[in-house]
């Protein structure tokens, strides 16, 4: 069953070495990413499942001990997913995805000590099937989190990636109500072809985290929201 579910942006300038210079305008935005894991800690989970956006090539499950960089970035840093003394995950030839990249640098911030899996999830998969995989992994043994990362539009300015777009300031309020109030339903009625259009990279895995959260009774914290650089970003806390 879920016990306690973080959600959090992944934007590799979390990362201090990536941004470089630009560090210090995110040093909000990383101190909630880490409150937010706090408390998935404290919920003492048996096992922390990481959920993260990326592109068909990144799909599927990458074990404890998958590893991944940022060195495309321009910036020679690796990561691992999970503790360090778990074993090496499977050497199938990928590495972490960003999404998951930025997670597993996330909780070595914070010492993780739970076994750990990770999810890349396909950014334009299907509302039903977001919400089916969510369900499966609460179905799963013992007391499950998630941490689910992903970003807003990206649309909130002219300067943003995705230039202005009048609709992306509503969707984002509306996105951060919902995960604020810990609103599975409000989560599960996001339109799969207006995030994509917004370039909300973040839709479908907070739709696998609202079918695990059904029925669960977690009640929600806003951590963080704002739109640096013109995209959305949510930090947020259920338990």
């Amino acid at each position: 069953m879920l016990v306690a579910a973080a959600v959090c942006p992944c934007p590799p300038l979390l990362v201090p070495e990536v941004a470089a210079g630009a560090a210090s305008e995110l040093d909000a935005l990383r101190a909630a990413c880490l409150d937010a894991v706090a408390v998935l800690a404290a919920a003492r989970p048996d096992r922390l499942v990481v959920v993260g956006p990326d592109d068909d090539q990144g799909r599927g499950t990458y074990s404890e001990g998958a590893t991944g960089s940022f060195r495309s970035l321009g910036v020679d840093l690796g990561v691992r997913l999970g503790r360090d003394d778990a074993e090496d995950g499977p050497q199938d030839g990928r590495e972490l995805p960003q999404s998951l990249a930025v997670a597993a640098w996330l909780l070595e911030r914070t010492r993780w000590a739970t076994p750990v899996v990770g999810l890349g999830v396909g950014e334009r998969l299907e509302t039903g099937r977001c919400l089916e995989a969510g369900r499966e992994l609460a179905d799963g043994a013992g007391r499950v989190a998630l941490l689910v990362m992903g970003d807003g539009s990206a649309c909130r300015t002219v300067k943003a990636p995705g230039y202005l777009d009048e609709r992306a300031e509503p969707f984002d309020a509306e996105v951060a109500r919902a995960l604020g109030a810990a609103d599975t339903a409000a989560l599960a009625a996001l339109e799969a072809e207006r995030a994509h259009e917004l370039k909300a990279a973040g839709r479908a895995p907070w739709q696998v985290l609202a079918g695990a959260a059904e029925g669960a009774g977690l009640s929600g914290q806003l951590l963080y929201d704002e739109a640096p650089y013109g995209v959305g970003y949510f930090v947020a806390s259920w338990s």
